[in-house]
């Protein structure tokens, strides 16, 4: 028998996102992100069972489960995280995939498209309207994820650190973050989640937008991930190219005019993919 309500999970390292669909109609929930590759298998059952609304959570028992999130394309995490779901909810039917999945169905539906994700990290594929054919792999905040928060995030330190930045630019992250040169480096290289702190100084390109500085940045950084990304598929010439993410609705501008520029063919930008998702699971 068809079960008669959903649970969409979307979760990034930074944020997830929950939607439950019933026959009343939507309930959501924010909880903080999940990661198997830097939360234990307790630290996640931690968020299921601290952050998420009480309400929700009780429904979610005899939901069909759809998680999206990152770090799911590895079979042993996607494991680790089915298992804790199961033991939070003992009688839901649970499906696990990557974030990847999840940003291509909300933006492709079932069409045919690139899928890009440009959050606290990155990531792409070519989506045949079913399956993804083609990965350029994400390698991480360490190796890649270009043109991600946590890439936009690093550059803003080096910057700051290397005391490149001009004095009002200096200045004006002095005034916001009040840290350190030892406090940002230990936070990097000794703290959980760097990925997620890194991710955290994104927000200042976007407060200082206009600067040259700011914009040569934001340019390098969205640059650097078409070519190394993008422009690995042959199909980003012939179907539109989609973006899902915080940085990719943040800098919107800047994506829209270097698929002008690079003559692509523009699709949808999301802030999230929960609403597409929503669309692609409907009741």
């Amino acid at each position: 028998m068809k079960r008669k309500v959903k649970l969409i999970v979307d979760s990034g390292s930074t944020k997830t996102d929950w939607c439950l669909l019933s026959a009343a109609g939507k309930m959501h929930a924010s909880t903080q992100g999940i990661s198997p590759y830097f939360q234990t298998a307790a630290q996640i059952r931690e968020v299921l069972e601290k952050e998420l609304r009480g309400a929700l959570r009780r429904k979610a028992d005899t939901a069909e489960i759809f998680y999206y999130g990152t770090g799911c394309a590895n079979p042993s995490n996607a494991r680790v995280i089915k298992k804790i779901f199961s033991e939070v909810f003992p009688r839901a039917e649970i499906q696990v995939t990557h974030d990847l999945m999840g940003a291509a169905r909300a933006l492709c539906g079932n069409e045919k498209g690139i899928a890009c994700i440009l959050g606290t990290g990155s990531n792409s594929c070519y989506y045949n309207g079913k399956r993804i054919v083609k990965n350029n792999p994400g390698l991480g905040f360490i190796l890649g994820d270009e043109g991600s928060g946590a890439y936009f995030g690093k550059k803003v330190l080096q910057h700051y650190l290397y005391h490149t930045f001009e004095s009002d630019l200096s200045a004006r992250f002095d005034g916001q973050f009040h840290s350190t040169p030892h406090e940002i480096l230990d936070q990097v290289y000794k703290k959980p989640l760097p990925n997620r702190y890194l991710a955290s100084f994104a927000s200042f390109l976007m407060e200082n937008r206009g600067h040259f500085m700011v914009e040569n940045i934001i340019e390098d950084g969205l640059h650097e991930f078409f070519y190394n990304h993008i422009y690995k598929y042959r199909e980003s010439w012939k179907v539109p190219i989609h973006f899902a993410g915080s940085i990719a609705w943040m800098f919107r501008d800047v994506v829209g005019e270097l698929c002008r520029v690079y003559e692509l063919q523009a699709g949808r930008i999301l802030r999230s993919p929960m609403d597409g998702l929503i669309l692609y699971h409907r009741l």
